[in-house]
């Protein structure tokens, strides 16, 4: 069921990752228009938000959501790897089937897919779509943990290196011309979970665009895009979340028109022996990223920060670093797990009191 409620003036969302702050002012009247969100609840797993700092009439921003939310319904669909649906080859189906014929599947996940190849090359296969016959062994840890904390465990090392064995990206077969996929290696599968938000982020934000709707802000599930600036023509004063201290923000800086998102060993964990387990797995290790407390991408597309957030994650310093030098446009602030923290030139720019 799509479950929302309409907010008031909303200028702090509360648990997610990133905060923004400040509510616009009208340049004729000098004050704040009203501020119009909705919650949803059924899209990824995750809460979503639409924000609207506009001014815009009840009814605009009614068919503005409807449209967002349409869109975000269709992307979770595609995406999901648990479910199926009637009528939809997503890639639940394409996992089950894999091993098995080449699938037609619907041309938006056929872009989706041959975009995730780009950044596999782009990341020097940090970002894998093909990792999810290793990330399966560790989310039904973390699943079963949550149900029986005592009798918590991880994955085998011996589980580990076999599931390493089947995430191959050239088993992801794609077919352009005839609109098909396939999975060559019959134990291999996809997992997008690093990925499938901030592109269906960016596709809800291209609508918005497309619309000429502007001073708009969407919040899927801590993937934070914002759509043009605040009406005055200036930005939002955003809070990147202290990984250390969830009460806290490390820095506060001004953004607009940008995506911003992080990912952080504090989001989903379970815990075995007093050792803390996160969700973000290194691909050379096939254990939980060590290199990092959190990572923030600041990038106009919301794809390739999420995307980024992930792969820098599980890099050294200095190689991220020189992977967002050679790409160009993307800013980034990192906090390791000692407390120290690295930040682009470009983040520091962005940096306020």
């Amino acid at each position: 069921m799509k479950i929302f409620r309409s907010l008031s003036c909303l200028c702090v969302i509360l648990g997610l990752l990133v905060v923004l702050t400040g509510c616009p002012e009208t340049a004729d009247t000098g004050k704040a228009p009203e501020t119009k969100g909705k919650m949803y609840f059924s899209y990824f797993d995750t809460v979503s938000y639409i924000y609207s700092y506009a001014g815009d009439s009840e009814e605009q921003f009614n068919e503005n959501c409807d449209g967002v939310s349409a869109i975000l319904e269709e992307y979770h669909r595609l995406f999901d790897i648990y479910y199926e649906y009637s009528g939809v080859v997503n890639l639940c189906t394409l996992n089950k089937n894999a091993g098995g014929e080449a699938m037609v599947v619907d041309e938006k996940l056929i872009d989706f897919l041959l975009y995730a190849k780009e950044l596999y090359i782009l990341t020097d296969g940090e970002m894998n779509v093909m990792m999810g016959s290793v990330l399966r062994l560790w989310h039904d840890c973390r699943e079963a943990a949550s149900t029986a904390p005592s009798s918590a465990t991880i994955p085998t090392e011996d589980a580990l290196a076999e599931a390493a064995k089947h995430v191959d990206l050239s088993s992801l077969e794609i077919d352009e011309k005839n609109s098909t996929v396939r999975i060559s290696d019959p134990e291999a599968s996809i997992d997008v979970g690093a990925l499938g938000k901030g592109y269906a982020t960016e596709k809800a934000a291209e609508y918005l665009k497309d619309k000429g709707s502007l001073s708009y802000v969407l919040n899927i599930g801590g993937n934070i895009r914002i759509i043009g600036q605040k009406t005055d023509g200036s930005g939002w004063l955003t809070g990147i979340k202290d990984p250390h201290n969830s009460d806290s923000y490390v820095k506060r800086i001004t953004i607009s028109d940008v995506s911003c998102v992080t990912s952080g060993n504090y989001e989903r964990y379970f815990t075995v022996g007093g050792v803390r387990y996160h969700h973000i797995i290194d691909k050379d290790t096939l254990m939980p990223s060590e290199h990092f407390a959190s990572v923030t991408i600041i990038t106009p597309d919301s794809t390739l920060a999420d995307a980024l957030s992930t792969a820098l994650f599980c890099m050294s310093y200095e190689d991220g670093l020189a992977l967002v030098q050679s790409i160009g446009g993307v800013e980034v602030f990192w906090v390791a797990n000692d407390g120290t923290q690295y930040m682009t030139e470009g983040f520091a720019a962005l940096v306020g009191e």
